[in-house]
């Protein structure tokens, strides 16, 4: 199916309004008021329950690959992972599957 230049940009106008709803109604009508504890307590948590929602497909079924899973993400997912509990660095952890992802590509080809 085709889009037209004019539904295309309806299509993200209306995805950006519905965006901005969506946050506004938890940051802009409740943000100045105090949120109760076992709300923050939760709230502690958003992060890692996303963001292996978000690096889990790209580990699993790379684009780059065509979906088949290699050894270089896998490995450099693996490095992440332990360099993040060992250092607890979020930085540290980025660089090294960095790193690794690079070099395993480099030298497996």
């Amino acid at each position: 199916m085709d889009y037209t230049l004019t539904q295309i940009w309806a299509i993200i106008a209306v995805l950006a309004v519905g965006t901005f709803a969506l946050r506004y109604s938890f940051l802009g009508l409740i943000g100045r008021r105090e949120l109760p504890e076992w709300t923050l307590r939760i709230l502690r948590y958003t992060p890692v329950a996303v963001l292996p929602g978000l690096i889990a497909p790209l580990v699993l079924f790379p684009a780059a690959t065509d979906g088949q899973p290699d050894l270089a993400r896998a490995l450099a997912a693996v490095v992440t992972l332990a360099l993040g509990l060992w250092t607890k660095s979020v930085l540290w952890a980025i660089l090294g599957g960095a790193v690794t992802l690079f070099a395993v590509l480099h030298v497996v080809g």
